[in-house]
């Protein structure tokens, strides 16, 4: 519960991973949308290795890792784009069409794709088909994959954002008008709209066993607690002058939220769901990641 390493980044950097291995992370270098870099970063060294040049994809803000491969939001070129460490290049991207294509989940076999478009108020689905040529395929025509896109409405200011651990729910919550938006993933429809009074909200995360979600505030600094079942508010705790990243522990024993404008990063006991501590980390923390190695 240290400090052990700082190392240095771009000039704007929002959300990071770790890769699988938890040798190397990945900082996006965000810019506003203007931006084109991701970094890595040896983590058992703890040193800078090497800056991804993402264009023509501008302004990677969020980024997962799965399959062996970084799979990031370019929000200014309303895109989402992927690179494989083993090449050492971009090797996909598709454009959603949507503005402010923000915050990303992939699924563990990397077949289907969740983004949250801010600006439009929507939600993107993503599903990697298999497509047959037809019958006026030229000879020798091969099977393809076609990625369908499905745009589901829910509120303007949709940011933050989680996937339920049985994959039934999208649960979103709208910086702009504080409600939750919960999309049936099997339906790919908006199937509830809460009254969350959730304004500013900035992360979205569910509980490892899926039975409570967090709800961060840059606006109030406070983190909102639901019932996932119930639709429930269950409490309320204010906890810095502005929170943003939610990283759970795996263990389910803990939560760590990121108080920006308090340069710390608290941490919460998921049980008694208090404020134990806080880890003072400086420089306006928001995106945290795991990086568990061997």
């Amino acid at each position: 519960m240290k400090v052990i390493a700082r190392i240095p980044v771009g000039e704007d950097p929002h959300e990071v991973v770790a890769s699988s291995d938890g040798r190397t992370a990945y900082v996006c270098i965000y810019g506003g949308g203007s931006l084109h870099e991701i970094n890595i970063i040896d983590l058992v060294a703890q040193k800078p290795l090497v800056n991804i040049d993402t264009r023509p994809l501008f302004g990677p803000h969020d980024i997962t890792f799965v399959n062996g491969k970084a799979w990031f939001t370019a929000e200014g070129s309303k895109s989402i784009g992927r690179y494989d460490p083993s090449t050492a290049k971009l090797d996909w991207s598709m454009g959603t069409g949507q503005d402010r294509t923000h915050m990303i989940y992939v699924t563990g076999d990397g077949k289907k794709i969740y983004t949250t478009n801010v600006s439009s108020g929507t939600v993107s689905i993503l599903v990697d088909t298999l497509i047959q040529p037809g019958k006026m395929a030229p000879p020798g025509a091969r099977p393809h994959e076609d990625w369908i896109q499905t745009v589901v409405p829910t509120a303007r200011g949709s940011e933050g954002f989680d996937v339920s651990p049985d994959g039934n729910e999208l649960w979103t919550a709208s910086s702009e008008v504080g409600t939750i938006s919960i999309v049936g993933l099997s339906a790919k429809k908006l199937a509830a709209k809460i009254d969350a009074k959730v304004l500013g909200a900035n992360r979205l995360k569910f509980t490892p066993d899926g039975r409570l979600v967090f709800i961060s505030s840059l606006q109030s600094g406070d983190l909102t607690i639901y019932d996932a079942r119930s639709h429930t508010e269950i409490k309320r705790l204010k906890i810095g002058h502005g929170a943003a990243g939610i990283l759970m522990d795996p263990d389910g024993s803990r939560a760590f939220v990121a108080c920006s404008a308090d340069n710390y990063v608290a941490v919460i006991d998921l049980k008694a769901l208090e404020v134990t501590s806080h880890l003072d980390v400086g420089g306006v923390p928001d995106g945290l990641a795991w990086a568990v190695q061997p």
